[in-house]
């Protein structure tokens, strides 16, 4: 099949049947982008991160937000005083903001925003980055929102930056059922809904009485083509002005082409393998069988021969790309099998063990299959397990992937809590792992707040985290898109949000 296709890209090609590089896929007030994945939800607020990163940033705004490198800016905020000892956030409302039924924002919206994620009867995927934490919203006047919080939580302005879409009250509140919003979403981004068939298009409008710098085109049209195959080729015959991750094995071809160009930029997570430590009948649960499990892995000729060399060893669960936390005198463990087998050796599994790893669909298999290679060198003999990503999903989430499942990990707030507390504090959502001394500077971390002391912590942790081979680290992901070299658009770096808010025509 792949072998077809690329013969018949070529004869395309050949036939001059049309690489429109230059030239839009429509015309020059739109633009048409190819997604990966299809939206299943236009709720911002109750929608999983993975299915809003599509569309959110577009048709949403947020009091504070974040700049292209993840430090964090005001937006529909102008300012934010932080006091009670990290207690107390009051924000300063830019005055003027229009919502996309014309209503302007006020404190009013913001409360009823932050309380609506809260209510248990929304659903909200949000919900569990705030509940927890939020006492009270007040809004004293309608340019000044005050949130209280029921202790210090030093990475709050980072979750009102990535999770806190702000919504109008009054039509909310007028349609019948929460589910009735995701329907005709409204919100105070760039970008207001025009139609969206489900599974197929989403067509957005510019909104020109947007707050801020607008967009550089009139439309923006999102087809959903989940076939990496059919997103290159819609690319290539000009169907679409830009594809969103590409396949790493089109990289060196797409570069060729005179009129496109081809983008790679870090998503702020990495390639991993969660490993089940807490159970002591595992032999995971010895920190020399982990370790030696990492020796064993060449992640160099993973990324060359798998990613088409585009990626990067790891050193730390915490990504390069986010704007503090990560430790760049810390280094990635060298492939080193001599060294493995010591460790086994002397862990007690001279003659290694069996071992099992879950993999989903949504990772390339011979990611995997490289893995199960590397392991059987020191003696691991690994059974893979390859489910759909749905089925591996259910798995990951409820702790039943034990003892190794590969995965990744992408941050929506910048901020090295969102993973590393997921994955490795005592209670995290994906963690089956312990480390009283983790479990101690998380603690601290809560009640720090700012950016250089919050990464002095998460350096410490990053080193723990790193000596104990807590987690087993293959690379760096990266993003791969192609666009039109008339078109101006730059991918947002550390994360996985999809940002068209200023795309548009040379």
């Amino acid at each position: 099949m792949g072998v077809l296709r690329v013969v018949g890209v070529a004869l395309l090609l050949h036939c001059g049947i049309a690489l429109a590089a230059n030239r839009p896929a429509i015309d020059r007030d739109t633009v048409v982008v190819a997604l990966d994945k299809e939206v299943r939800n236009l709720d911002a607020q109750v929608t999983s991160t993975g299915d809003s990163m599509l569309y959110a940033l577009q048709l949403y705004d947020t009091l504070y937000g974040f700049d292209a490198k993840g430090n964090l800016v005001p937006r529909m905020a102008t300012d934010v005083k932080i006091g009670d000892s990290g207690r107390t956030y009051t924000f300063t409302l830019r005055p003027g903001v229009k919502f996309h039924n014309g209503a302007i924002m006020t404190s009013a919206d913001v409360k009823y925003s932050l309380e609506r994620i809260i209510d248990p009867a929304v659903k909200s995927t949000r919900r569990v980055y705030f509940a927890p934490v939020v006492e009270s919203v007040e809004a004293p006047g309608k340019d000044t929102v005050t949130i209280k919080l029921k202790q210090p939580d030093g990475a709050f302005l980072n979750k009102i930056a990535g999770f806190l879409y702000i919504v109008p009250k009054a039509y909310t509140e007028s349609l019948p059922t929460p589910e009735d919003f995701a329907k005709a979403p409204v919100g105070t981004g760039p970008w207001k809904l025009k139609t969206y068939t489900i599974g197929q298009v989403l067509e957005l409008e510019r909104f020109d009485d947007y707050w801020g710098v607008k967009p550089g085109a009139k439309r923006l049209v999102m087809k959903m083509i989940v076939e990496p195959a059919t997103r290159v080729n819609a690319l290539l015959t000009g169907e679409v002005d830009i594809a969103m991750v590409l396949p790493y094995q089109d990289v060196a071809r797409l570069r060729k082409l005179p009129d496109i160009d081809v983008i790679s930029n870090p998503n702020g997570g990495p390639l991993y393998v969660r490993l089940y430590s807490t159970d002591p009948a595992l032999p995971t649960s010895k920190r020399e069988v982990r370790q030696a499990l990492q020796y064993a892995i060449n992640s160099k000729a993973i990324i060359d021969n798998i990613f088409a060399g585009i990626g990067a060893p790891m050193a730390s669960y915490i990504s390069r790309s986010y704007p503090y936390g990560s430790d760049p005198d810390l280094k990635p463990y060298p492939y080193d099998p001599k060294k493995a087998r010591e460790l086994l050796a002397k862990a007690g599994y001279p003659n290694g063990f069996n071992f099992k790893l879950y993999a989903g669909s949504d990772q390339p298999k011979e990611a995997s299959e490289a893995l199960v290679a590397f392991w059987s060198q020191i003696g691991v003999k690994t059974e893979l397990v390859r489910l759909d990503y749905a089925a591996w999903s259910r798995l990951n989430n409820t702790h039943n992937n034990s003892p190794a499942a590969i995965a990744q990990f992408s941050n929506a707030i910048y901020d090295p809590v969102h993973p590393v507390a997921g994955s490795f504090a005592k209670d995290g959502t994906w963690s089956d792992y312990y480390n009283p001394e983790v479990e101690a500077l998380l603690t601290q971390a809560n009640s720090t707040i700012g950016a250089e002391a919050r990464g002095e912590l998460f350096r410490k942790i990053g080193k723990l985290l790193h000596d104990d081979a807590a987690t087993l680290l293959v690379t760096e992901l990266y993003n791969v898109y192609g666009k039109k070299k008339d078109l101006m658009w730059a991918p947002q770096d550390g994360i996985a949000l999809f940002n068209f808010r200023t795309v548009g025509w040379k």
